[in-house]
């Protein structure tokens, strides 16, 4: 029997040259490649018009999807190309690696099994001997890139190069021994199964332990029968892959940095170089960024004379990079940044065949993001939509839906509008955004029926009204108007037994900002406003005590929630309730032990809406600035007080100067620790509204009219400013004569 090893690096464009043409000439009746033997029957699908790379296979656990890994293929990946060449013969082929089932067992990872494998690469050793800075250059040059040798002899070649790493005992993986005894025993079953004449494509670091098969068959008897029997469940599927997660080490750690550039080495036979500094130039000119021929003659000349001092027989990305840099960037390495992410890593999601096997909200998914015309792409996408069109309104259902399931394909954003029907999302897909979407396939079989079984699980679980709240702004644009008697039952439920004022509070602005949805969508909300008076009844109730004595960390929370509901309360167009409200801030203005920077913000607050006039306004706060009080305290306060906007320091004269002599009567070491402090209340202004602070202090005090006060005037020392004068010349870049 004739075996033939082929260790290759996985996504090696000369690997997948080679492969192809040993293949060739060898012409084995079975081939066998690297890979769990689950997803043998998927591998079928190589050569299928609508399947294309970069493409991944995904094997999870189908009771635990989150246990995945995958398998990423793209055109120039070399099992891609032997796979392709078995189909188009008619040769049989399997996956011979560890099954997924044990080695799901053996790993017992339940999440993020799709975040990248931290390994030492053993080749980076070879790498730094050869004066490479890291593993991927050294193999790309050495073997990748090689066109001179003979595909037997590259393959020779790579063996006893891995030979030696293997014999100085640098390993990479703890599994390995394990993961080439399932591969050993696979060539050995197909050897008694009459095969004469075998090809094995695999990671080069598993190559020399291969041959070996016949050797080692009682040993790895021995190892695998110690290995616990599985009951996991295994699917398998093709899922859409981006060359940006190409570069991932996933499934059998495959990983590259540079996607594009062996896409562009894979589909240039000829002046590669000339060709890539082209594409250079094509994707600078697209941004309005000047680049002539002379440019990229240049920049090819200088990459050659670059690869001859660095003693390199052809010429690599890094001489091209260095070479755009120099010549066409010059020296602006942000510019070549953009070069690394538009072509060298490439922006490009692959695409798969409707037919291959999927789980059913799989399915839906992707029939609903067909019919809506909401194609998967990687570069953010911004829909702005009009939920008057009905386009636009099955567009927002889908995505609050997957809200709810967690799969965040779309995210919110914030568009001024005139209206309530205007909505923006930005969209960006990520592969592993497929798994939390298959994740939730055991709650139904469509992203409706999914979406409904979660919500209704949730809430057999949860005791806080809050993230029940927190569902009306999902559930209700999201149309799933059967979950709503059950959601107002459970807070009806919470609610009537709860005494938490803080979950009350926080469950208040979601169920008040439902009414938009409700009258934008017409949905029936006069329960939701119903339940929203009862929770704002019982909160008025304990909102006096929920305040007493808090310290700093708890009064900043309660200060927060009271500003938000304040906020939410003013929407609801009941007068009755709004004044109920104010009442109960009203007890707490004049309550002890109270913290000032709750205060603060009730004083702001009631001032706002004309429940104290100026006059209480300008007593509360000359109280709380007064000198016979705690400095700290006094910034609390103020910090309370101006929350939200400035225009009240603008235009009130006797409330800016009452702050003014406040500030210049602090002591030096007073005005230090307030700074902070100060700072914080004072960045959160609109740019604009700073600006006018800035000029009004230049002012000093004013009087009730807005004319500066002569008699109360700030004192300017002279001397202090005079020794500042030279530090701020050398800050001008003037001469300080």
């Amino acid at each position: 029997m004739a075996l033939h090893i082929l260790g290759i690096r996985h996504h090696g464009v000369g690997s997948a040259r080679h492969v192809l043409k040993r293949l060739e000439e060898i012409n084995p009746d079975i081939i066998l490649i690297e890979g769990p033997p689950e997803i043998t029957e998927v591998l079928s699908y190589v050569g299928h018009p609508d399947l294309v790379p970069p493409v991944s296979i995904m094997v999870y656990n189908i009771d635990n999807p989150q246990q995945a890994s995958f398998y990423p293929f793209t055109v120039f990946s070399p099992e891609w190309v032997a796979i392709g060449y078995a189909i188009e013969k008619g040769i049989p082929f399997k996956a011979i690696d560890m099954p997924s089932s044990i080695s799901f067992n053996i790993n017992k990872k339940e999440t993020d099994t799709y975040s990248p494998i931290s390994i030492q690469d053993p080749m980076a050793y070879f790498a730094r001997a050869a004066g490479h800075q890291d593993a991927e250059s050294w193999w790309d040059y050495t073997f990748e890139r090689n066109t001179l040798t003979t595909p037997s002899a590259h393959f020779e070649a790579v063996d006893l190069a891995i030979n030696e790493m293997r014999n100085a005992q640098l390993k990479d993986e703890s599994d390995n021994e394990l993961r080439e005894a399932y591969m050993r025993e696979a060539i050995r079953n197909a050897a008694n199964e009459m095969y004469t004449n075998i090809a094995v494509i695999c990671g080069a670091w598993h190559g020399p332990s291969l041959k070996n098969y016949d050797a080692m068959a009682k040993q790895d008897t021995k190892a695998l029968k110690a290995i616990p029997k599985s009951k996991l469940k295994i699917a398998t599927t093709w899922i859409p892959w981006t060359n940006d997660r190409l570069s991932m080490q996933s499934g059998y750690g495959a990983g590259i940095y540079s996607p594009g550039w062996y896409e562009h080495l894979w589909t240039t036979a000829e002046d590669y170089e000339t060709k890539w500094l082209i594409n250079v130039a094509r994707t600078f000119r697209a941004k309005d960024i000047d680049v002539s021929s002379a440019h990229v003659i240049e920049a090819r000349r200088l990459a050659e004379c670059l690869a001859a001092i660095r003693n390199k027989s052809t010429v690599t990305l890094a001489e091209l990079n260095d070479a755009t840099q120099s010549v066409i960037c010059m020296g602006d390495n942000v510019l070549l940044n953009y070069i690394k992410k538009e072509l060298i890593i490439a922006n490009k999601i692959g695409a798969v065949p409707d037919d291959i096997p999927k789980v059913p909200i799989q399915e839906d998914f992707e029939k609903i993001i067909k019919s809506l015309k909401l194609p998967l792409a990687v570069t953010e996408k911004q829909y702005d939509l009009d939920l008057r069109n009905p386009t636009d309104l099955q567009r927002s259902i889908l995505f609050f839906r997957l809200e709810i399931l967690g799969v965040k394909w779309a995210s919110r954003t914030f568009k001024r509008s005139k209206g309530t029907f205007r909505e923006s999302w930005i969209l960006a897909w990520r592969p592993e955004m497929m798994i939390d979407l298959i994740d939730k396939a055991y709650l139904g079989n469509t992203i409706y029926t999914a979406c409904t079984a979660f919500v209704k699980k949730e809430l057999d679980t949860t005791t806080h009204i809050n993230h029940i709240a927190s569902f009306f702004g999902q559930v209700l644009p999201a149309e799933l108007f059967d979950l709503i008697d059950p959601l107002l039952s459970k807070i009806h439920e919470l609610s009537s037994i709860s005494s938490d004022i803080i979950d009350l509070m926080r469950s208040v602005p979601p169920l008040i900002e439902v009414g938009r949805y409700g009258n934008v969508r017409n949905a029936d909300i006069a329960v939701v406003n119903s339940i929203v008076e009862n929770l704002i009844l019982k909160i008025n109730i304990g909102l006096a005590n929920a305040c007493y004595g808090l310290d700093d960390e708890h009064s900043e929370q309660m200060f927060q929630l009271i500003f938000n509901l304040n906020e939410a309360i003013n929407l609801i167009e009941n007068k009755n309730l709004i004044a109920e409200w104010y009442v109960a801030l009203q007890l707490i203005l004049h309550k002890e032990n109270i913290h000032p920077l709750i205060q603060g913000c009730i004083c702001r607050l009631l001032l706002d809406h004309n429940i104290i006039d100026n006059n209480e306004a300008l007593r509360l706060l000359s109280y709380a600035l007064s000198q016979g009080n705690d400095a700290m305290k006094a910034a609390y306060w103020l910090e309370g007080f101006l929350k939200g906007s400035a225009m009240i320091l603008i235009y009130d004269n006797h409330l800016w100067s009452m702050l003014y002599q406040w500030l210049e009567n602090l002591s030096p070491e007073q005005f230090d620790d307030l700074l902070p402090f100060l700072r914080r209340s004072f960045s959160k202004f609109e740019f604009g509204e700073r600006r006018q602070i800035g000029e009004k202090a230049k002012m000093g005090i004013l009087n009730g009219m807005g004319k500066n006060d002569i008699s109360n005037t700030t004192r300017f020392d002279h001397q202090r400013g005079e020794a500042a004068l030279p530090i701020i010349l050398k800050f001008l870049g003037a001469n300080n004569e």
